[in-house]
């Protein structure tokens, strides 16, 4: 694996680590995004578990690839949502444009990790 991919990785996996901790941590600016959107504050904390699930898998896949496979998966799946959810409300570019860049990056990465994705535990 070359240092870009690890770089890319680990700084994604921060990424959804803070904004993880802060969903599930109840952070104000979280609360009050859910409540604008109309959607309940369990999904909220169900949505930062998510996060801090492919966070993790991101993190640990430096070091096992087929689970940064399965971690960019799981989170471009995620910011799929977080954009429809953006087009539903129909937000502003500047709102939406974070979740965007997430799935290309979370989408940059399954494509490296693609081949790697056989080895991850339980697939078949």
């Amino acid at each position: 694996m070359d240092i870009v991919t690890i770089v890319l990785q680990g700084l994604l996996g921060l990424a959804f680590l803070m904004a993880g901790i802060g969903k599930v941590g109840g952070l104000k600016m979280h609360v009050d995004h859910f409540k604008l959107w109309g959607l309940p504050q369990w999904f909220r904390v169900v949505t930062g578990l998510v996060e801090l699930i492919g966070a993790a898998a991101l993190i640990l896949g430096i070091w096992k690839p087929s689970w940064a496979a399965a971690g960019s998966l799981l989170l471009g799946v995620t910011m799929i949502g977080a954009i429809l959810v953006h087009i539903r409300l129909k937000d502003k570019a500047k709102e939406t444009m974070p979740s965007v860049v997430l799935f290309i990056l979370a989408a940059v990465i399954f494509i490296i990790q693609y081949g790697e994705l056989a080895q991850f535990p339980g697939f078949q």
